[in-house]
């Protein structure tokens, strides 16, 4: 089980929270209630996560919260038409924010 994300329910519970995670099993995404005291224990695990946990509006690697280093302006291209003759391209830009962990994890979101 690769856990990614806990949020608190609408309306919030002090002892149920939402939770994101997928089986390493069958590659499944899930999302359900889950006790605190349960994913207490799965975040305490000797074994790290190999994900990266989105949290509290932070994304955690290695147990720490990540830390914004930057931003990046990406270009994404696809073709315009599925035909071969025309070379075409259509161009997205988007700006995303340069996220490290001290381990030297990097990722990228969208700003």
């Amino acid at each position: 089980m690769a856990l990614h994300s806990i949020e608190t329910l609408n309306p919030p519970s002090e002892d149920l929270v939402k939770v994101g995670y997928s089986c390493s099993a069958c590659g499944r995404h899930y999302l359900h209630r889950a006790d605190v005291a349960a994913v207490a224990s799965v975040l305490n695990r000797d074994v790290s996560l190999t994900n990266v946990l989105a949290f509290g509006g932070h994304y955690i690697h290695c147990g720490q919260p990540m830390e914004k280093t930057g931003s990046e302006l990406r270009r994404l291209s696809a073709p315009v038409s599925t035909d071969k003759d025309q070379e075409e391209t259509f161009d997205v830009y988007m700006t995303t924010r340069v996220l490290h962990c001290r381990c030297g994890f990097q990722m990228e979101l969208p700003e």
